[in-house]
């Protein structure tokens, strides 16, 4: 249903929410940047809708309410192992269309790719997510071409106009606070069009894997590991324990994010490592977004919300490398021709 309400009615649902639910969405953090004059857009708490930041994208995308940075699994001693407690309260999630998008592919890998996931179930199972709409398309944003411009899965919507507040519910708890507010037909916000426009090839032919076009992602890229860090669909862990000092036997095991780009990822025992190219590890990722997670669940990995070009510091295009890579695929159908 869509009603129109008050910033001051929205504040006060938040207040009744907060009781069971911690409130993300992307806020300003001022002179938390690079250097102390520049600000950071990511997702923090909030409190009131003033706090949100409608007008920018954010610097980081909402993955970490579902898949934390560092998350302890259990705790073990030489005699027991306990999992770690379900969180007391659930989520709700302000977020874009194009992160909507993203949440799909991660449920995907986390609960239709073989065994579902336990510790990423009971996390989601309690988050609730609110779409902002885009008035405007961003720097280095490419959603339109990757079709997640768009999105009616969402608990409800939420546009603040001065004064005003439209609200399209999917929520039945948000139903309930809303009764009795002015009824209105709620539309949200979606771009048509994009600065930024890319063309995916429809399959990669295996002779273009180790084609010199990779080999300037070697030169260029210093495996830092930001364009994973701030994707929403990059999903890789690895498993961390911890022994404690005052006892040597007891501890916890850690879920911890990892980077295809960074070094250590393909370390295997031994000493074994594979992709120790820079270039091979673009070549990996790129093929992950685009082609081969599109062959096995139908869909493109990559929902083009451009978070990767936008922090990479040797100013390295995934927009522009999809498209070099869609150019050779198309000369190499006129050689075969």
């Amino acid at each position: 249903m869509g009603y129109q309400t008050t910033p001051e009615k929205i504040n006060a649902i938040f207040s009744d929410l907060s009781k069971d639910f911690i409130i993300y969405a992307p806020k300003r953090f001022v002179g938390d940047g690079t250097f102390t004059d520049i600000d950071t857009i990511r997702y923090g708490e909030i409190a009131d809708l003033s706090e949100i930041e409608f007008a920018e994208k954010s610097d980081y995308s909402f993955k970490e309410v579902l898949l934390p940075i560092s998350e302890t699994l259990f705790y073990f001693t030489e005699n027991e192992i306990k999992e770690s407690d379900v969180p007391k309260k659930g989520a709700i999630v302000f977020l874009r269309s194009c992160d909507l998008h993203g949440l799909k592919r991660m449920d995907t890998i986390y609960l239709e790719n073989g065994a579902v996931d336990s510790y990423y179930k009971r996390l989601r199972d309690q988050t609730k997510f609110i779409l902002i709409g885009c008035e405007n398309s961003f720097d280095n944003c490419f959603c339109v071409s990757m079709g997640t411009q768009k999105s009616d899965d969402y608990d409800a919507y939420i546009k603040v106009d001065g004064e005003t507040v439209l609200v399209d519910s999917h929520w039945d708890l948000l139903d309930t606070a809303l009764a009795g507010a002015p009824p209105s037909s709620v539309i949200p916000d979606s771009v048509t069009a994009n600065d930024t426009v890319v063309t995916i090839p429809e399959t990669v032919p295996q002779t273009l894997f180790d084609a010199p076009f990779w080999e300037d992602y070697g030169n260029r890229c210093i495996a830092c590991g930001r364009c994973n860090f701030v994707c929403p669909t990059c999903t890789c862990f690895t498993m961390q324990d911890i022994f404690y000092t005052d006892n040597g036997k007891a501890g916890e095991r850690r879920r911890v994010w990892a980077s295809c780009h960074v070094d250590g990822y393909t370390d295997m025992a031994g000493g074994h490592a594979f992709r120790n190219d820079k270039g091979q590890r673009m070549r990996f990722k790129v093929m992950h977004k685009i082609n081969d997670y599109k062959r096995r669940f139908g869909t493109h990995m990559c929902i083009g919300c451009g978070r990767c070009d936008d922090v990479c510091p040797e100013y390295i295009s995934f927009a522009n490398c999809i498209n070099k890579l869609s150019d050779l695929v198309n000369d190499a159908a006129k050689e075969e021709i």
